[in-house]
């Protein structure tokens, strides 16, 4: 088994933005880990698939290990993985608390705590986390508090760990995308949601896997949160 060529973990990788960054690290040369609830097996012989519940940390462990027995290595971590739940804050259920918690949080937590180990053996790597462009808020519908709860705490984690590990030369940057076109959004709203970005339009997933594949190679940038939200973050 040749371990020379870069080896990167995505989670949430089964379609919409995390189908788009599987497709942007092989562009780069390198061989993808690519995990969801649902993926299939790959036709790609660089793309190893792993499926299950990634907020279960079963799930993080045989995703690394099958990372290290097929690749040998783990450079980067990209933790796409994320549920969103659209409703007024009063009226969300414990249920609906604990779902987006653990994929969200718990799964950030898991996947992460578990490829840095191996990340470390590198002497330098990278972890990317898509968080969320909710910085102002949404308004007319679009409910963002219990979101918020949880990309904001991404965001904060993120500038904290790229200053913890910054002596080991590991990179944490997240991506904040607006709203996407992707299949968790019907095509009939598509019109609607783009009246919120200065831009007038909706993002890509090729747009926010761009993103993530330049924080790659600026090797100078860590702490950052990009917004890949067409001037959302802004203000309107």
């Amino acid at each position: 088994m040749s371990t020379a060529k870069k080896v990167a973990i995505v989670t949430g990788a089964s379609q919409g933005i995390g189908a788009e960054i599987v497709k942007a690290y092989r562009k780069l040369g390198y061989r993808v880990l690519a995990t969801s609830r649902s993926i299939k097996p790959s036709d790609d012989a660089e793309v190893i698939t792993v499926a299950g519940d990634i907020g279960d940390r079963s799930t993080a462990q045989r995703v690394v290990a099958e990372a290290l027995a097929r690749f040998g290595r783990i450079d980067t971590l990209v933790n796409n993985a994320g549920i969103y739940i659209g409703k007024p804050f009063t009226e969300h259920t414990v249920e609906d608390y604990n779902a987006i918690m653990n994929v969200n949080m718990a799964g950030f937590f898991h996947i992460t705590q578990l490829a840095l180990a191996e990340i470390e053996k590198q002497q330098g790597g990278h972890v990317v986390t898509v968080t969320g462009s909710i910085d102002n808020g949404m308004s007319g519908g679009v409910y963002t508090g219990l979101a918020g709860l949880t990309k904001g705490g991404l965001n904060a984690a993120t500038r904290a760990l790229a200053i913890e590990y910054a002596e080991k030369r590991i990179r944490f940057n997240a991506v904040a995308p607006g709203v996407i076109r992707t299949p968790m959004h019907a095509e009939e709203n598509l019109q609607f949601f783009g009246k919120y970005h200065p831009l007038g339009r909706i993002g890509e997933a090729s747009e926010v896997a761009n993103a993530i594949t330049f924080l790659e190679s600026a090797e100078f940038i860590t702490g950052e949160i990009i917004h890949v939200d067409g001037g959302q973050h802004a203000g309107r």
